[in-house]
């Protein structure tokens, strides 16, 4: 069988996006697996399905290179709405995309073409209490707490967007961008302080609305970014007081720039969506 498929990414965060307005995928935590082997087949983090949603204007499944499903992405669903828009299977702007984290609303903002350039997400709040991200720790919340991972103790905070994540921010002398990532991301991936896994960054503070980070995806590894991954960090910069609540913060990822503002209630998300190509492979 013959599947067409459009390869799109946020930041170098790829995935490849299949319509299934018109078809139903069986299995497709096995096709993710198959799909997004990078050298022997078409290459990425994972496969994200549009569907129709009977809540919103459409519905998104993400899957890690692993097969494993994930909740939420925020560089999948600026591109969702992308493939929404450009498609022409909605004309709304914005656009309500319906995840497994809940319904998100999408501003787009368009190019002289008339396709989608850039799009804002209002990510919703951010999970701050142990037991809903989940995360093993005592109390309200997990903020600049000791965590001994692979023999070293670093000082991380814990909280979910959606899918969890454990922010640990760098010394200012720390080689950010060459130190081995996957030997220490897999250690805290599989930390028993967190029951399903966990994503992991890496944040260098560069100034108060500027932030470097690397990101240790669970189920695909390090990626070229990760929207809620870089909301997480905001979040973590301003409860530990890196940065303040209300301004738009910078982050720097090896894909290129997201841009977050968490206001205390809501965390808000603007980057970049882009199409690389489109394809069929048989399956």
């Amino acid at each position: 069988m013959e599947l067409r498929f459009t390869k799109m990414h946020g930041c170098g965060n790829d995935y490849i996006y299949i319509n299934c307005f018109d078809r139903e995928i069986d299995d497709p935590a096995s096709l993710a697996v198959k799909l997004s082997r990078r050298h022997f087949s078409v290459g990425a983090d994972g496969v994200i399905l549009v569907c129709p949603s009977e809540t919103a204007d459409a519905k998104m499944r993400m899957f890690n290179a692993d097969g494993s499903e994930g909740r939420m992405c925020g560089n999948g669903i600026r591109c969702v709405a992308k493939f929404v828009h450009d498609k022409g299977l909605s004309p709304k702007n914005p656009l309500k995309i319906e995840t497994l984290s809940g319904t998100k609303e999408i501003k787009l903002s368009l190019g002289g073409d008339g396709l989608v350039r850039t799009a804002t997400v209002d990510m919703g709040a951010p999970i701050l209490a142990p037991r809903d991200i989940p995360a093993k720790f005592d109390g309200d919340m997990a903020v600049n707490l000791p965590l001994t991972v692979g023999g070293k103790t670093y000082n991380v905070t814990a909280l979910s967007m959606g899918n969890p994540h454990c922010v640990t921010f760098v010394d200012p002398d720390f080689d950010l961008w060459g130190f081995d990532i996957k030997s220490v991301g897999e250690k805290f991936e599989h930390h028993p302080a967190f029951p399903e896994r966990v994503n992991t960054e890496f944040v260098k503070i560069i100034s108060g609305n500027e932030l470097e980070m690397r990101v240790w995806e669970r189920g695909s590894g390090e990626t070229f970014a990760c929207g809620t991954g870089t909301c997480a960090t905001v979040v973590a910069a301003c409860l530990c007081g890196f940065c303040k609540i209300g301004d738009r913060v910078t982050v720097h990822l090896r894909g290129g720039d997201l841009f977050i503002t968490y206001t205390g209630k809501t965390v808000i998300m603007e980057g970049p969506a882009e199409t690389a190509f489109e394809g069929s492979v048989t399956i």
